[in-house]
């Protein structure tokens, strides 16, 4: 009983984390992230809303570390701070690790302070999990595209005196534009079956 209970969990896994995807497009190549709205309902119902008004295109990955984290969603190309709505409550206890290409929201040292801006984690970083105290919530995990991440990671990063902090790309890293993207026709089938 146990082992096809085991068998069970194994092959319900990798559909509990089948939620809306979306694409990065950006001016190095596309992401594509597959969202964990089962993990993370509010922090993904927030990211959502930040993709249905637009403001994400034409803004800026201002964060670079190799090794680290790719991060952005907070600043148009002039370096200004963009509108957010109000902050997110942290879902990182129990939540998704933060491991190699998976996303997660970037916040101050209050735990429920993630509006808009996310990173996506280059290596797994674990101590960004949650653990005696809050994490970082992760979100989603990158399904397409993760050389245009590490290319990413490669780009040359300087000391902006404007946001006055390191590691800023000293050539713009734009994000042009989310798109969420509609279910596919495949996904539909694996949906019919699902429900028979």
């Amino acid at each position: 009983m146990m082992k096809k209970l085991w068998l069970l969990a194994m092959l319900i896994a990798p559909l509990a984390f089948a939620g809306p995807k979306v694409r990065m497009e950006t001016n190095h190549g596309n992401i594509v992230v597959e969202l964990a709205s089962k993990q993370a309902p509010q922090t993904v119902k927030n990211f959502l809303r930040y993709v249905a008004d637009g403001s994400y295109d034409g803004s800026i990955f201002h964060r670079v570390i190799q090794d680290f984290v790719v991060q952005g969603g907070g600043y148009n190309q002039q370096f200004q701070q963009l509108p957010t709505y109000e902050p997110v409550v942290n879902e990182s206890r129990g939540g998704l690790p933060n491991k190699r290409g998976s996303i997660a929201m970037a916040r101050t040292q209050a735990v429920d302070s993630a509006t808009r801006q996310f990173y996506f984690n280059l290596v797994d970083n674990n101590n960004l999990n949650a653990g005696g105290s809050a994490g970082y919530t992760v979100f989603g995990q990158v399904v397409q595209g993760m050389e245009v991440l590490d290319k990413l990671a490669q780009v040359q990063t300087g000391y902006s005196s404007i946001l006055r902090a390191n590691d800023v790309p000293t050539s713009p890293i734009i994000l042009k534009k989310v798109v969420l993207l509609a279910e596919t026709p495949a996904d539909k089938k694996v949906d019919k079956k699902a429900g028979k």
